[in-house]
């Protein structure tokens, strides 16, 4: 039996309503496809007011699961009370989150984002020619160290595309060159450039004579940030402009997604006087939406010109590029993924979700924060909402940039909070719960969960690959909640599972937003205490000393001060206090989602992390470390729940730490703690158990 525990309710999503047919939740039927649900059920509950019916924050007994008089229904009193007592518990405490988003100032918000990033937030990527876009995610250029082209050891810009294959080959002989004139890519570039389920068709020089004699040099983040590419030609020097893009995308391993495929190259402008020499060809833009591509200008040394060139991979004459459509071994690959995070939806989903493009609707994240990659399988079937299990993966890289910009000595905490949860939303949308509402614009929003590091180890360069199963889908006028559990692993062993839930909520659903205080103030103990001695530790200071160790760096400089009570806090171990303000042009906006901004929440849970990061240093518990690390500890716990949002214009993320204990160990230090999030007015997040572990390092 799998249970949740929600709001201290416990929530077992697959056999609560065993045995139960037919019951009404204030006053209207409820309607549920749950395994074992016999009846079909509805309710007119407002899903996001936390404690509160819908205008108010006066608690109704009905939604509370309790009788007028009695105290609220703790987790013992409502399994006492029968499943279905317990699951109207779990389901409405979970669906009563506080999410305010005014239509109007949502729309107005979209306007102002897509104006800034251009329409196209992948287009950022060349924003600063020497930093990748780096300046655009509010990072001075001139403090990152990191010159164009970044060297091995560095990582990549959040903006950066994120190859398709890699390998370690970045000169070309003429004998290579003639092995891609006939599809070897595997051959010249590697086994990570050979997929299973993939025929591999797409070759360089299908309609030129080959002009390259040698490629000398392939620079992934070369040129303005995007990639270039030098070679030696003999020939026309057009044909040699459109093979260096060619031997790019093939390089980055385009024609992976699309089985079959083939390459098309157009070429415009012109270069005279010249048949021979070496021509550079600097990429401008490249993208997998809405077929992949790459874009650069080709000049040749000492001639004068330059000749525009695009690539781009299209799949076979008549066939398909929906699910399932583009290789025998995977349902979704990265094509289908980037145009679910702005693209085509009836691409990445199939027809049935065709109204659901250029409109605000459920999307993964994009750029650096699209971190799912492909589905390998999947059980269920569409409209069946009670039950699937799938099988994802996600590629993590070395170059990633959010390796660069942790203290962790591995992947930050967010990262393995988003791609478990990327992972299981995108089947839960797949399985249609969305189609049970036509024409309704629904916003995805994550409620909270449970998680636990089994092991740790490094991921570095490995392929994560998570087993979801899809537990309950719960739909209800206006919204649906779904249920998942997961675990990830790496080369067969598991290292993380959690369990979580999802609501997708109407614009109505949203508009009544009481946090988790259901609307009632919650100030902060510091407020409660204004007394309290405190101290401030400076963080924006540390951070600006290129040499500081531990610190969170560049799209991870997620706070600039925390406030110390020594001794302080809900427990007498120290407390932590942190303002920051919202810039609406904050990197994360554009990425998370599109057409629908938020912060994520894994961040919130990220900034929480490094206050204590930053409180730990403080304290000297790295003193007595020869080599210190900050780490996620395993076999500890952690639980989150959401119930609001932060919108581009909400003006201050404000986040309170209460130490909880403090274990020393013969290896170093482990801090628990709970923590909250406020919006102004409003808490909206509260963390338990939120653990993080200053140790030596260990020799690999």
């Amino acid at each position: 039996m799998t249970t949740l525990e929600f709001d201290g309710i416990p929530f077992d999503p697959v056999t609560a309503l065993a045995g139960e047919s037919r019951e009404r939740v204030d006053g209207v039927p409820a309607r549920r496809t749950d395994p074992g649900s016999a009846g079909t059920q509805t309710s007119s509950l407002s899903p996001y007011s936390d404690g509160a019916p819908a205008g108010g924050a006066v608690e109704d007994p009905a939604l509370s699961g309790t009788r007028s008089g009695e105290p609220r229904t703790d987790g013992a009193a409502a399994r006492a009370a029968g499943p279905l007592a317990e699951i109207r518990s779990g389901v409405v405490a979970a669906h009563r989150a506080a999410l305010s988003a005014q239509l109007v100032m949502q729309r107005a918000v979209w306007q102002r984002a897509l104006r800034r990033s251009g329409g196209m937030p992948e287009a950022d990527a060349a924003a600063d020619p020497r930093f990748g876009g780096l300046a655009r995610h509010g990072v001075d250029p001139e403090t990152t160290n990191e010159p164009a082209g970044i060297p091995a050891g560095r990582t990549a810009a959040e903006s950066a595309f994120k190859p398709l294959a890699r390998t370690d080959r970045t000169h070309l002989d003429r004998a290579a060159l003639l092995r891609l004139t006939e599809g070897d890519l595997s051959g010249v570039f590697g086994p990570a450039h050979r997929r299973s389920g993939i025929e591999a068709a797409a070759r360089a020089a299908g309609s030129t004579s080959l002009a390259l004699t040698e490629v000398t040099a392939i620079e992934l983040y070369g040129g303005s940030g995007n990639g270039s590419v030098t070679a030696r030609f003999d020939g026309d020097p057009r044909a040699a402009a459109m093979q260096t893009a060619e031997v790019f995308a093939l390089y980055l391993g385009m024609p992976l997604v699309l089985s079959g495929s083939s390459l098309v190259t157009e070429c415009a402008g012109t270069v005279a006087g010249v048949t021979s020499g070496t021509i550079t060809l600097t990429v401008t833009a490249l993208d997998l939406v809405p077929r992949p591509h790459v874009t650069g200008a080709a000049r040749v040394a000492g001639a004068e010109g330059a000749l525009d060139v695009t690539v781009t991979v299209v799949e076979r004459p008549g066939g398909g590029v929906g699910p399932g459509e583009v290789s025998e071994g995977s349902l979704l690959n990265e094509f289908h993924m980037a145009h679910l995070a702005r693209g085509d939806q009836a691409i990445a989903m199939g027809p049935e979700f065709a109204e659901y493009t250029g409109v605000r609707a459920t999307r993964l994240p994009t750029g650096g924060l699209l971190l799912v990659d492909r589905v390998l399988g999947f059980d269920g079937r569409r409209g069946n909402l009670d039950s699937a299990s799938y099988t994802t993966e996600y590629d993590s890289p070395a170059d990633s940039w959010y390796y660069g910009d942790t203290a962790n000595e591995s992947m930050p905490h967010f990262v393995y909070m988003e791609t478990s949860l990327q992972a299981a939303l995108l089947m839960g949308y797949y399985a249609g719960p969305t189609l049970t509402q036509p024409g309704a614009t629904l916003s995805l929003r994550n409620l909270g969960g449970t998680a636990t590091v089994l092991r740790q180890m490094d991921l570095r360069d490995k392929t994560i690959r998570q087993s979801s199963r899809l537990l309950s889908t719960t739909v209800l006028p206006g919204s649906s909640l779904q249920t998942f559990d997961y675990t990830l692993s790496v080369d067969g062993e598991p290292f993380y599972t959690g369990e979580t839930m999802f609501g997708y909520f109407s614009d109505e659903a949203l508009a009544n937003q009481t946090g988790l205080d259901a609307g009632r103030p919650a100030p902060t103990w510091l407020a409660q205490h204004p007394d309290a001695p405190v101290r401030t530790i400076d963080v924006a200071a540390r951070r600006a000393d290129p040499l500081a160790p531990l610190c969170a760096r560049r799209t991870l400089a997620l706070i600039d001060q925390v406030e110390v009570v020594d001794g302080g806090g809900r427990y007498e171990a120290g407390y932590l206090h942190s303002l920051r303000e919202i810039d609406p042009a904050d990197w994360y906006f554009a990425r998370h989602f599109h057409l629908d901004p938020v912060i994520p929440g894994s961040l919130g849970v990220e900034s929480v992390i490094h206050a204590i990061q930053e409180w730990m240093l403080d304290a000297g518990f790295a003193g007595t470390i020869g080599d210190p690390v900050f780490r996620i500890p395993a076999d500890r716990t952690f639980t989150w729940r959401y119930r609001g949002q932060f919108l581009p214009t909400d003006g201050t993320v404000e986040l309170e730490v209460h130490i909880k204990e403090i274990h020393r160990g013969p290896r170093g230090v482990t801090v628990v703690a709970d923590g909250s999030l406020w919006k102004p007015g409003l808490r909206i997040y509260e963390l338990i158990d939120l653990a993080v572990e200053l140790v030596e390092r260990k020799e690999r």
